[in-house]
């Protein structure tokens, strides 16, 4: 005859700790799901305020006369054809090709003129470079409104370019002093290893810059080319000064004042103006962000 053994059951853990583990591992969660909620929902609502703007504008550009000027929010029917005839405004593709000639050549100069400037302050060592430096600095300080007056009598009086954009566009092949600011501090975080290399090969000054620092600096170089261009294709101010006689050197910034004035009531074609204004800005940006972002965190590495 066979007997069966019964087996105690396991007593119930006594350990203290064991049984504060529970509750804490769910009040941490918790918290951690807040804490998620909490950033995602400023995120969010920060992105909206951003957003909503734009999505009004675009809304409106796409509704008819009558609904424009009431307090709908959504059109009732879809007009495209707003788009086509802010196109064919007297003036407009003119304003166009202007804005890209102004912010296109504005780039390529400030670019050009920048990038020897900012290579030489950030790698050559010479006698008066902190003090160039210096000098670079300071004309940040300087309001443009300081010197209009006598920068508009030079270009009026002594080289008759008044009524065109060319005083906008020449100074920028002379430099720009954030421009080299901004690039300069970008250089200063390249090692001098690769300069140094280049030269035991070799290489001088000029092929050095073109075939070692540009390739490495392309981050720098599309941040200060997105911030000039950006600049340029927003101007106001100096299309106003320089161009205000002569409606076929009008920009689109300076252009849209226009197009607003005679068309006042007609809150759809300003709408639709406005964001074909907005839209080669945001469009850049958006596939050039990474190159942007990278290029403007950098500058920061060194002093």
């Amino acid at each position: 005859m066979t007997s069966t053994t019964l087996s105690a059951p396991a007593p119930a853990s006594t350990d203290p700790s064991a049984r504060r583990r529970g509750p804490a591992a769910a009040r941490a969660r918790r918290k951690r799901a807040l804490h998620w909620i909490a950033v995602h929902s400023v995120a969010i609502a920060v992105a909206l305020l951003f957003i909503l703007p734009f999505v009004f504008v675009f809304l409106t550009s796409v509704m008819s006369d009558s609904q424009a000027m009431s307090g709908d929010l959504w059109p009732s029917s879809w007009h495209w054809e707003n788009y086509k005839a802010v196109f064919e405004t007297d003036g407009f593709l003119t304003w166009w090709r202007n804005s890209l000639m102004y912010a296109g050549l504005g780039t390529l100069f400030t670019v050009c003129s920048a990038i020897p400037v900012a290579y030489a302050l950030a790698k050559f060592r010479f006698r008066g470079r902190r003090t160039a430096m210096l000098l670079v600095i300071s004309t940040m300080m300087l309001p443009p409104q300081v010197i209009v007056i006598p920068m508009y009598l030079v270009w009026a009086q002594q080289f008759h370019l008044s009524g065109t954009l060319w005083p906008l566009i020449i100074p920028m092949a002379f430099g720009d002093a954030y421009s080299i600011f901004l690039l300069r501090q970008f250089l200063l975080t390249i090692p001098k290893e690769y300069i140094e290399s280049a030269r035991v090969d070799g290489c001088g000054e000029f092929r050095t810059l073109l075939t070692i620092i540009v390739p490495m600096a392309k981050p720098g170089i599309a941040a200060i080319a997105l911030f000039q261009f950006f600049y340029c294709w927003n101007d106001y101010f100096g299309p106003q000064i320089y161009a205000a006689q002569d409606p076929g050197s009008w920009t689109l910034s300076y252009g849209l004042e226009s197009f607003k004035s005679a068309h006042m009531v007609n809150w759809n074609m300003t709408m639709a103006a406005t964001l074909l204004v907005m839209a080669p800005v945001i469009v850049i940006f958006f596939f050039a962000q990474k190159a942007f972002v990278e290029g403007v965190t950098l500058t920061g590495v060194k002093g």
